[in-house]
């Protein structure tokens, strides 16, 4: 059978071109330790969090999995006084294919829907895979969420309006969290905000051939991900839906979902697969495919029409979903 991929949209298209030399879509198991050290993860020391004073910044050593290493929390709080009583948090958890990145990965974002709806942020940073598989990341976001809502009134936060958002890896952390604190009876999140989640650790849909070789992730790269988090477990009988949510079983129960994909881009097929059985078990989903869209478009072209809409519609649910 040949794949035909969908086509980028022209705006997304010249984005990639501009970005080819810097960025394979296949990365390989031999290229994480490069990759970690390489200029997008430097340049993340010098972003100023407080977006120019809005917000007052500290990262903070918390408590993690029992047992286990203290993990950070990047804490962001608007600088403005409160007028409306305690604010919601977003709670984010970084993208990086389970294997790069620190809580600051992404950050921009969730800070521009804090300014939008008078938010709070903590961003977690979790252990990475390969050197610590499944369940240590998902395990020191559980951490990091049990802390932000025991600690919610000291960071004038509201413990009943906790948002967990994530995009690739994040978000498919967050879905996983979802799952977790649902089965331990812990924090319920009233909402879900999975941006071009990683969820299915097969690597065996219609997307994830029609894009390889093509724009910033494909099976390759995802292949890498996934085998640093499972090892010889991936793609087997016995993989837990709290390490690839695509194998939940039960979806009842969770949090309203946003889910957002592009239709050029590896996830697309199991983004809209989970959004589907989130409506079949009567939930609660959003679904947004971006036409033309690769992994992560929005945020390495922002200023295309797509990543405009995109954005806006992150705002959008999040203003209903809080009711501000």
């Amino acid at each position: 059978m040949t794949h035909v991929p969908p086509p980028f949209d022209p705006e997304l298209a010249a984005a990639l071109e501009l970005i080819k030399d810097m960025i394979s879509p296949g990365l390989t198991p031999d290229e994480i330790a490069e990759v970690r050290q390489g200029p997008g993860i430097q340049m993340l020391a010098g972003l100023d969090l407080t977006m120019g004073g809005a917000f007052e910044v500290e990262e903070r050593q918390v408590p993690g999995p029992e047992g286990e290493p203290d993990i950070s929390l990047l804490i962001c709080r608007p600088a403005a006084p409160e007028s409306a009583g305690p604010r919601p948090v977003i709670y984010h958890v970084h993208g990086g294919g389970m294997i790069i990145g620190n809580n600051r990965v992404g950050v921009d974002v969730p800070l521009a829907w804090a300014q939008a709806l008078d938010a709070v942020v903590v961003s977690v940073e979790y252990r990475l895979a390969p050197e610590h598989p499944h369940p240590a990341p998902v395990e020191d976001v559980y951490a990091g969420l049990l802390w932000t809502a025991d600690h919610a009134a000291e960071l004038g936060a509201d413990p009943e309006r906790i948002v967990i958002a994530g995009a690739s890896a994040g978000g498919g952390l967050c879905a996983a969290l979802a799952l977790l604190t649902r089965d331990r009876k812990g924090p319920q999140p009233i909402g879900q905000v999975l941006m071009c989640p990683m969820l299915d650790d097969r690597n065996d849909t219609p997307s994830t051939y029609q894009m390889a070789g093509l724009g910033v992730w494909d099976r390759t790269a995802n292949e890498t991900g996934w085998n640093a988090l499972l090892g010889s477990r991936r793609g087997g009988p016995d993989v837990p839906a709290y390490a690839a949510p695509a194998r939940a079983e039960d979806l009842t129960g969770l949090p309203p979902a946003f889910l957002d994909v592009g239709s050029a881009e590896t996830f697309r097929d199991e983004v809209v697969a989970y959004a589907s059985r989130i409506w079949q078990a009567g939930g609660v989903a959003e679904l947004h495919v971006w036409p033309g869209g690769f992994h992560g478009f929005d945020g390495f072209a922002p200023q295309a029409a797509v990543s405009q809409a995109a954005r806006g519609a992150h705002v959008a649910w999040l203003r209903r979903l809080l009711g501000v």
